[in-house]
């Protein structure tokens, strides 16, 4: 079982991964498929950290930090909902994306450095039931992202095998239930994409084929 502190730093990690990949030169396609990837997991974990995370620990701690979260995420918001107006071609595009940059950079390092310590510290015993009550809610925000999922990766997948890892990982939690409704949305994706590559990357990113990730190779194989 994960713990919810391993599992908020997963997310951090993929997310400033994908933020790497994000450069002036890169064609507009892939920019907007970048954006809508990183919009897509900083809302997702969003929601995660303030219904799961955070009420948790305010049982046992007030820190500043803790208090000023909330509010931030709240200013990630907004820019994300400034970015999904734009088109890829919006003058506005990459200075907008770099404001939202540097406010999940600041927010992660804050949290890195004192929320994760400090609830590694005072919540123990809890991490691994809150890690589990994070999977679950995972899949049941995720399913009905899919589509939308499916179409940022196909969009800045420009022989980026990170981002490859980000979008598996953010699909993880939805195979369980809804192996159907994957493979359908996953169409247009594998399209663009070349089959082959696509499956020949999982692979190389996925060694041993835990069960979960299985499941989304079968889908794939079976295309």
């Amino acid at each position: 079982m994960t713990s919810i502190t391993k599992m908020i730093r997963m997310d951090h990690t993929h997310v400033l991964a994908t933020f790497h990949k994000f450069e002036a030169s890169t064609p507009a396609r892939v920019k907007k498929g970048l954006i809508d990837t990183v919009c897509l997991a900083v809302e997702v974990h969003a929601q995660l950290e303030e219904e799961i995370f955070y009420p948790a620990l305010r049982e046992v701690s007030e820190s500043e930090t803790l208090r000023k979260s909330e509010p931030e995420h709240y200013e990630m918001k907004q820019l994300i909902a400034r970015l999904r107006e734009m088109k890829a071609d919006d003058p506005m595009l990459d200075s907008t994306f770099y404001a939202l940059m540097r406010q999940v950079t600041h927010h992660v390092a804050d949290e890195e450095t004192v929320l994760l310590p400090e609830a590694e510290r005072l919540l123990a015993p809890e991490l691994d039931r809150l890690g589990a009550r994070m999977t679950r809610r995972r899949m049941q925000l995720m399913a009905p992202r899919t589509g939308q999922l499916a179409g940022s990766m196909a969009r800045s997948m420009s022989g980026s095998t990170l981002l490859l890892a980000t979008g598996l990982a953010l699909i993880g939690g939805m195979l369980v239930a809804k192996r159907r409704p994957l493979a359908d949305a996953l169409t247009d994706a594998q399209r663009t994409l070349q089959r082959k590559r696509m499956l020949a990357t999982a692979r190389n990113l996925l060694p041993g084929r835990k069960p979960l990730m299985t499941k989304l190779l079968v889908t794939l194989d079976s295309k």
